[in-house]
Parts: C-alpha cells; structure tokens; sequence
C-alpha cells in the first residue's frame, strides 16, 4: 500500500535534505523503574503492537523530479531488530550522562532506506532504573501524535491487561520508480479538476469562505509583519551536526497556581519562564535583550477531535516576540499573555493553515521547489521554536515498569541554535533544550534559568500571608460578694 505525504510533512524532509546538519527527528525519553527488560521480552512487547501503528512498517520514497509528494510505502524487507538499539550508561549512570546519550542518539538522521524510526533501550541509570528513548522523524508525527504512540506502546495499568489485534500485516508491491513517476503525472493532470471542485465547494458556502478569507487575510497581513528580520544575536548562526540537550522541571500544580493567580493561560507562563531564561543567556554573554531579540516559532495543533491518532503533521504556528527586553518577571508574564492574546485575534495560526491547505491543493513541482528555495534562503526571522504538548495525566507501565517521568526533545536546524519543548506528564512539566554543540555551550545553564524563573514567578504569585486575626479583649467581670449572690438567688422565682 502507499499514500502521500501532505506538503508539510514533505517539507521536514527536503529541509533535512537541504541541510546538511539537520537531523529532523523529535523524540521523548520515558524514565521508567527496573530492571530493564531483556532484549527478547522487549521485542516481543514491541512485535505485539506493530498493527497499532501501521506506519512503521512503511518508509519513505521520493518521485524522481519532484513531480509529486513523497510517499508511504509499506516494506518488503521489514525488519523489526533494525530498530530496536540498545545501550548502556557508564556507571554511575547519572542524569547528565542519561542526558548526553540522548544528544548523541537524536544528532544522527534516521535512515531512509528503512522506516523513520527508533527505539533505543538506555540501560545503568542510577538507582536501578533504565530509559527508552522513542525517536520519530518529523515528517510522521508532531507532538500530539506522538505523544499518542505512547497509548500504543505503553499501558495504563502495570497489568497491561489489554487486547491486541492480531497480526496479519502483509507487505504490499512496493512501486518502482517508473511507476511512482507515472502516478504522479497521472496527479498533475488531475489537478486542475481538484482545483475546480474545491472552488465550486468555496462557492456554494459563500458567508463562511467570505469569514474564512478575511480571517486568513488578516492573520496573513500580522505574519508577513512579524517575518522582519530579528536583532542579531549569538542565538542564531550557522550551527554543526552535534547536539547538546538539558532539562528543567517543574511541579505542574505550581505552573497551574501562577496561571491562576495571574489570570493567564498555561501557555503564557511556560513562556514567560522561557522569555526569562533567554534574558538571563543573552545578559550573561554581554548582550542587549532587545524587544524583538527572541522571536520564537510557537506550533499550533490544528487537529480536529478524534484525530489525535493520526500519523503526520497538523499544525500551524505563531511567530511571537519573547519579551526579553521586560526586566520583571510577573510583568514579563503579563507582556508574553498581552502578545499571544494579540496573535491569537488576529489570525496568524488560520493564515498559516490556509497556506499549508492552499499547498495541498497546487500542483507539487512549483510547491517543492519553494521550499527547497526557502531552505537555502539566509532565515533571519526566527531565532528558537518552543513548543508545549500536554502528555498523559496518569502513569504509564511498559511491561510492568512504572514510567516515572518523560523527558521531550525537539530537534534544530536552519541557524536555530537552540530550541525548547515542553511536556507535561502527571504532576510533573518537564522542559527539553535542545542546542547546537559548538555555538550553545551553556544550554545546561538555559535549563537551569528557566526553572529560576518559574520560582521567581511562584513568589511573585505565591498567595497572600493570612492576616491572624486579633483576639478580642474580654473585659474583666465585677467582682461580687457570696452575700451578694445569696441574695441575688433568693429574688429568682420559684
């Protein structure tokens, strides 16, 4: 069987393709309670859900000219021990080396010749734990189908009690190139139809297209605006194939305090911890925090409900000013709220959906040219991509071992040096950086700056001291004689 790529998941692969130090893969690393699993039981686990995920065992082919989409083939030499790995910590196992097999792992591309994915099983973490490590390329997932490849791996009860559809997975022919080539020419000529039917359905809804345009029209108008180049910093530049990765975390009841408290969103205060610790990185290497030195690539989950599960990119995005500049941190909060509220009204996200729905519609060749174009382009407009998927609430068990916590990471490119995902799992949030080895040295410190801004935001939205109230004086009572109350008992009525 095969099917296409739409053009935005087509366009993580020719910038792979373009880049010759890209590696386009996102991942996030469940830290899970041992022992670890043996290389068979582990195979088997993994061999008993495959029907759950359809598309890995399928890979990617490219049509000769770019004349049509990329696509999903199903492989005919599939084989299940190519993408299991497995590795083991030097003692003692710490974090940080849990964390610099993990830079090691992500800094190298996935390889085309077999489907777009990994499991690596990290063994010696300290305190007998052990970790897995789920790497995807870009083109098959965003985060919030990612984040749903859990829910086929992982179970929701230590028991894992759960049926498995059987396997009758069959590879189809997969297409020679003669035949790929005539699939998509055969496409090209069709397009002209689609193009006319999607008009005449435009056409037969005409208030809801004459809404649609003026939304897209002026969240198109606010993109181009924010597409001005950015401050020039140490942030963005040429950057090498070799990652550096780092942590922060956070209690999500405290993120949800602050955001209750300041009257914000979640988003806003992830964020704003985030614009803080740029300024701290950008202070402390001697640099102006300008209004406009952090412009982040904020992704948008344009998903509908009940299609979570489904393997390929939905997404637009945001282009937002961190406020950097901002020096107080419940203020900065207040600016990075006032700036999303701003983009969220004027439509940036729907312009960026029409554009990627508007590209599924053209015909592929012009299509694919831009973005190769683009991606040798000098890109001076976004200086780091941050981005906020909502993980499961409850714990998750693989093979009986309790997940303890999970760990995201998004991958860099261009003249991104940095980049930060955040993930919430349980009780606990969790901030990946990503940063380019040679030019990020002190991405270990960026993680450590946000999770100092998170408590300085805490303190600044910590509630009010209760005021203890003062005790009422009771003035003394009169002293009265024996006599005086015989008396007084005596006058009381039978």
């Amino acid at each position: 069987m095969s099917d296409h790529m739409s053009p935005l998941d087509a366009a993580f692969l020719t910038l792979e393709d373009e880049q010759a130090e890209a590696s386009l893969a996102i991942s996030s690393t469940a830290v899970l309670e041992g022992p670890a699993p043996s290389p068979a039981e582990f195979r088997a686990a993994i061999l008993a859900r495959l029907p759950l995920v359809p598309r890995y065992r399928q890979k990617a082919r490219t049509v000769p000219l770019d004349l049509g989409p990329p696509v999903w083939v199903d492989d005919p030499g599939f084989d299940l021990d190519y993408h299991l790995r497995r590795v083991a910590l030097a003692p003692p196992g710490g974090d940080a080396a849990l964390r610099e097999a993990i830079a090691d792992i992500m800094a190298q591309r996935l390889d085309r010749d077999h489907p777009l994915w990994e499991y690596w099983v990290i063994e010696g973490l300290a305190d007998g734990r052990w970790a897995l490590v789920s790497k995807v390329h870009h083109c098959m997932v965003d985060g919030v189908s990612g984040t749903q490849l859990y829910y086929a791996v992982f179970d929701e009860s230590p028991e894992g009690a759960r049926d498995l559809p059987p396997d009758t997975w069959a590879p189809g022919g997969e297409p020679s190139t003669v035949a790929l080539t005539t699939a998509a020419l055969h496409d090209l000529l069709l397009k002209p139809v689609e193009q006319a039917r999607v008009i005449g359905q435009a056409l037969a809804t005409p208030s809801a297209t004459a809404h649609h345009l003026t939304v897209a029209a002026r969240g198109l108008a606010t993109l181009t605006g924010a597409l001005r180049p950015a401050t020039v910093t140490t942030l963005t530049g040429p950057i090498g194939r070799h990652r550096r990765y780092a942590t922060a975390h956070a209690r999500l009841t405290d993120v949800k305090q602050i955001a209750h408290r300041a009257g914000v969103t979640f988003n806003d205060v992830v964020l704003a911890a985030i614009s803080g610790g740029y300024r701290s990185l950008l202070r402390r290497r001697g640099e102006e925090p300008h209004p406009h030195a952090v412009r982040s690539l904020v992704p948008v989950s344009v998903r509908a409900p009940g299609e979570e599960g489904i393997c390929e990119n939905r997404i637009s995005l945001m282009l937002a000013d961190l406020p950097v500049h901002v020096t107080d941190p419940a203020e900065r909060l207040r600016a990075v709220h006032r700036h999303l509220t701003e983009l969220k009204a004027s439509g940036e996200a729907q312009a960026g959906e029409a554009i990627i729905e508007l590209a599924g519609h053209e015909p592929y060749p012009p299509v694919s040219w831009g973005m190769r174009l683009a991606a040798h382009l000098p890109q001076r407009q976004i200086v780091t991509v941050t981005t906020n998927v909502p993980g499961p609430r409850k714990p998750l068990y693989l093979l009986g071992r309790k997940a303890l916590e999970i760990l995201p990471y998004v991958p860099i490119a261009t003249r991104l040096r940095t980049g930060v995902s955040i993930f919430t799992y349980c009780d606990r949030v969790t901030f990946g950086v990503t940063g380019d080895y040679d030019t990020a040295p002190d991405t270990g410190r960026l993680a450590q700056d946000i999770e100092q801004e998170l408590q300085k935001l805490l303190l600044a939205y910590r509630p009010a001291p209760a005021t203890p109230s003062r005790p009422r004086a009771v003035k003394p009572r009169k002293a009265v004689s024996r006599s005086a109350h015989a008396r007084t008992a005596q006058r009381q009525p039978a």
